[in-house]
């Protein structure tokens, strides 16, 4: 069933072009992955989808009855709003009481536990999950995502992307995660110079069926240029379009040559630029790290050499980020030392690009680093560079407030290579960047001839970066595993610590007073009594909802209502066998424990 209709949408800002009769239809069981260059105009297209801004020109069409979500890159909140209010604000009266339990299970699984505190008082990363936890929870039809993976550890990626997966709803979502991609979306669009090219494919699929339209056109343009060559000889051995068919000949040829393809296709390139390392990299001996009762880093050593290519995993708020300040040395350690050889030049990718003004023009801002770098190929000048990172001379000329959120990323990823650093640390490079671009930065750090330590949660990323994962475990513990973050899963599968990985287990919801004892509370002892049978009456519910759908096909607005009612069964009864799991796992603890007596 056809949900949402985009036909023939226009967009453009200044002189730049946007969206160019963009048409896009949205049916029920959809979930679409957007990708494309960033500045090109994706996110402006989920929010037209959305409803939050106007195209030029061109219609948005709904099914009577059908609700969109949206998920915000950067949300907003109002002033004194707790976290639950704010995650049911979308949510009706009548449905708000059996809802909770939903949006606490999946505020807890979103690393949130404190569901009175102000979203006010929340850092950035999680006010965006707040965001999705709402988003979530409110029943919808289309689910417009915004870089849902943004902010959120391994663990909390791999629960969405299992929650996705399964969702009833249509999704439309931009991510630059692969993984993501691959494994919850069943079609890709590809927003490119205006234009929008659909793949009914994952992203794995969408590849091949690129790569094989690309191979089509390169023929078609080779076959054309064939042509051309041959109606140009055929004109200068001199025929004078006297008949209708040499007259036809030659406004052939004039048509023709007015024809152009794109074959040359906009790209970022990367050539490796760094300067020389000694003996002596970076000595990290015995570092320790407490923040109040938190101990994030315990007695940490390293010795770094010249090809190391590190991954550092683990729960947000573990330290992550503090150990690679510790490392630059903005952040003091409490114990221990960090040594840096003479050679060493490091560059440092910060997640928040704070040392930015967006008041100043992309040019000066590159400018300001260097006006020129020596690369393999020769000497390029600040300007030469900025095209090579794909900022046109409009958009150089542009001051940083004015660029896209990811457009800044890469524009503070070049002023970062402008210093030929030798020593590259990442903090969470991969937010905000496109697919492309990060292809490319991959391909370039496994060139380049210095170390690379990298904090990401993008497991792709990893795979294809690193050669061995600090895995921060419990109290501040980090070991070191060797091979990416896929090798590192697959041995904690084979053998799972006995102790919980991350500095910050993410403590799950209590639904039961704390006792040495296990028991059920009278609440839960009913509710286990009567789960099965409260799981079997939302199933044939929903059945009921399968046939009406089927026997009112042709009755457009009982049809949506059936979908909607089918869609929201289908919500709470995910919500009941979870719950179901927990009441079964608890009373199995039950029970065992009473046999030990």
């Amino acid at each position: 069933m056809l949900l949402l209709t985009a036909e023939k949408i226009r967009k453009s800002y200044s002189e730049k072009i946007l969206l160019n009769d963009v048409v896009l239809g949205i049916n029920d069981g959809d979930k679409i992955g957007v990708i494309g260059i960033n500045g090109t105009g994706k996110s402006t297209l989920l929010k037209i989808v959305a409803g939050l801004e106007t195209p030029d020109s061109g219609t948005i069409t709904k099914s009577g009855g059908v609700r969109v979500g949206y998920l915000p890159q950067n949300p907003v909140f109002e002033d004194g709003v707790t976290v639950l209010k704010q995650v049911m604000h979308g949510i009706s009266e009548q449905q708000r009481e059996s809802k909770e339990y939903e949006c606490k299970s999946i505020l807890t699984k979103l690393g949130i536990t404190d569901f009175d505190e102000p979203v006010s008082h929340l850092s950035g990363g999680q006010k965006k999950r707040v965001s999705m936890a709402s988003a979530l929870v409110t029943p919808v039809e289309v689910l417009v995502l915004d870089e849902p993976t943004n902010h959120m550890d391994n663990d909390m990626v791999d629960w969405l992307e299992s929650y996705l997966a399964r969702y009833t709803g249509a999704i439309l979502m931009v991510t630059h995660d692969r993984y993501f991609l691959d494994r919850v979306t069943n079609k890709i669009v590809e927003l490119q110079d205006g234009n929008l090219y659909a793949y009914q494919a994952n992203y794995t699929k969408y590849l091949q069926l690129k790569m094989e339209r690309e191979e089509m056109t390169v023929a078609s343009e080779r076959k054309r240029q064939s042509l051309l060559s041959k109606e140009l000889e055929w004109i200068q051995r001199g025929a004078r379009a006297r008949s209708t068919k040499q007259r036809f000949r030659v406004e052939r040829f004039e048509e023709m040559s007015e024809q152009t393809v794109n074959l040359e296709q906009s790209k970022l390139k990367m050539s490796s630029m760094s300067s020389r390392l000694g003996k002596k990299i970076i000595e990290i001996d015995n570092i320790s790290k407490r923040y109040g009762d938190r101990q994030l880093v315990h007695n940490f050593s390293y010795n770094l050499l010249r090809d190391d290519r590190i991954g550092i995993i683990g729960a947000n708020g573990c330290g992550k980020s503090t150990l690679l300040r510790m490392i630059i040395g903005t952040v003091a350690a409490d114990s221990g030392s960090v040594s840096i050889g003479e050679t060493v030049r490091i560059g440092y990718f910060s997640q928040e690009c704070e040392e930015m003004d967006t008041s100043q023009r992309a040019i000066d801002y590159i400018k300001n680093i260097s006006a020129e770098v020596l690369m393999p190929e020769g000497t390029l000048t600040a300007t030469q560079m900025l095209e090579k990172f794909l900022f046109s001379a409009d958009s150089q000329y542009s001051t940083i407030g004015r660029l896209s959120g990811g457009e800044r990323r890469r524009l503070y990823l070049l002023g970062i290579l402008m210093q030929a650093p030798n020593i590259l640390l990442f903090d969470e490079p991969t937010n905000d960047l496109d697919i492309q671009t990060l292809t490319i930065l991959e391909d370039y750090l496994q060139d380049f001839s210095g170390a690379v330590i990298v904090v990401s949660h993008d497991r792709y990323f990893l795979d294809k970066v690193v050669e061995h994962i600090f895995a921060f475990e419990q109290n501040g513990e980090i070991h070191d595993y060797v091979g990416g973050y896929s090798d590192y899963m697959a041995r904690n599968k084979q053998n799972p610590p006995e102790t919980p990985k991350a500095v910050e287990s993410k403590p799950k919801v209590s639904y039961r007073s704390k006792s040495d004892k296990l028991k059920f509370t009278f609440k839960e002892q009913r509710e286990y009594e009567e789960i099965d049978d409260i799981i079997a009456a939302l199933e044939e519910q929903i059945a009921a909802a399968d046939h009406g759908i089927v026997k009112e096909a042709s009755n457009y607005v009982l049809l949506s209502k059936l979908i909607a009612q089918k869609a929201a069964l289908e919500t709470e009864l995910t919500a009941k066998m979870e719950r179901w799991v927990y009441l079964n796992d608890l009373n199995d603890k039950i029970e065992e424990q009473n046999n030990n007596r």
